[in-house]
């Protein structure tokens, strides 16, 4: 290939000579789309014609008409520009429902289920792990409908501590059945398994998340626990003027500091690993002697001293301060209890587990 050299153009703009028949030129407004949806061709371009108004479709057809002859050179600098400036303004968003339209015009409504499910479901590697994420009740209401066999099957393959959860939920004399026919499994061959856990898929599975709809006060509880409590108090005292029933129970669904008195032992000591000393400090100025008094029984007496001494040394302390410390420990604690190193129970003495 010969040495580029710049020469112009009958217009008057500035090109650059790649070869006899091939010449280099800045590609500008329609001209750049039209290059863009030539390069994309009919299959690929019909979904962006069909969203240009009219004036947009007359004027890069105009264009492209005019285009003549496209270098590879032309083409590949309107592609990097273009994805140059596509990635630097963050032009893209990519959620669940940009994924699911996109599988849907090119794969069948059952596999894009099958997919969606394995991005939307419960987390697991398999179904038997993302069976052991579904809640007990939810699972025991699809389960009390089937066979005897086919559920011991399935709380055979979950893990243990869930199976007796849901064996629990489960109507009594249904469900001596099922621990009757674990007790005789044999080994189950692999064809049945793979069509018990097709049948999962398809009938429970793909519509968990259409079925199991969260309830909207514990929905509010859990954003009144965001609030700081001026906010809180104001929302809630609001609420019982108008509907007192919906107060009570978003008020006994929150999950508040104060709610950590009710931790055991274990649990507690697990959060005070996991939480920083000077936001414990801070929390505990506006905590109640009680509660007070219960971290303290679950510190050694050298580390309840030093506590103590942080908390005089902080002299007064700005109530929105306290707000953020203690909402930081609550958070700690639900994080905690959902990775199932500590329980919280509604109530001392209940088993219950509430996040």
């Amino acid at each position: 290939m010969a040495v580029p050299a710049r020469s112009t153009n009958s217009g008057g703009a500035p090109s650059l000579q790649i070869n006899a028949g091939e010449t280099y030129r800045e590609l500008v407004g329609a001209e750049r789309a039209a290059v863009l949806l030539l390069a994309l061709g009919e299959e690929h371009g019909r979904e962006i014609w069909q969203r240009l108004d009219e004036l947009e479709v007359r004027q890069i057809s105009l264009a492209m008409s005019k285009l003549g002859p496209v270098s590879p050179e032309m083409l590949e600098h309107l592609f990097v520009d273009f994805v140059t400036k596509l990635s630097s303004k963050g032009s893209l968003t990519g959620n669940f429902d940009s994924t699911e339209r996109i599988l849907m015009s090119f794969l069948p409504p059952e596999r894009v289920n099958a997919i969606m499910e394995e991005i939307r479901g419960p987390a697991g590697r398999n179904m038997w792990e993302k069976l052991s994420n579904v809640q007990e009740n939810v699972l025991a209401n699809y389960l009390k409908n089937e066979y005897p066999q086919t559920v011991a099957l399935v709380l055979s393959k979950i893990r243990s501590d869930h199976a007796a959860r849901v064996l629990a939920i489960l109507p009594e004399e249904f469900a001596l059945e099922v621990v009757n026919r674990m007790l005789r499994m044999e080994a189950v061959q692999k064809e049945v398994l793979d069509k018990v856990e097709q049948t999962l898929r398809i009938e429970f599975m793909s519509n968990l998340s259409h079925t199991s709809r969260r309830d909207a006060h514990e929905l509010m509880a859990d954003i009144f626990n965001s609030f700081d409590r001026q906010t809180e108090a104001r929302f809630i005292t609001a609420l019982e003027e108008e509907n007192r029933e919906s107060a009570e129970k978003i008020k006994s669904l929150m999950f508040t500091f104060e709610d950590l008195g009710k931790l055991d032992a274990g649990g507690m000591q697990t959060l005070l690993r996991n939480v920083e000393k000077d936001k414990l400090a801070i929390a505990l100025k506006g905590a109640s002697e009680s509660l007070r008094d219960f971290f303290f029984a679950n510190m050694s007496t050298r580390a309840g001293a030093m506590l103590k001494e942080d908390m005089e040394a902080l002299g007064p302390v700005r109530l929105r301060d306290v707000d953020e410390a203690q909402g930081i420990l609550v958070n700690v604690t639900k994080d905690l209890a959902a990775k199932g190193e500590i329980m919280v129970s509604k109530s001392k003495g209940e088993d219950e587990l509430v996040y």
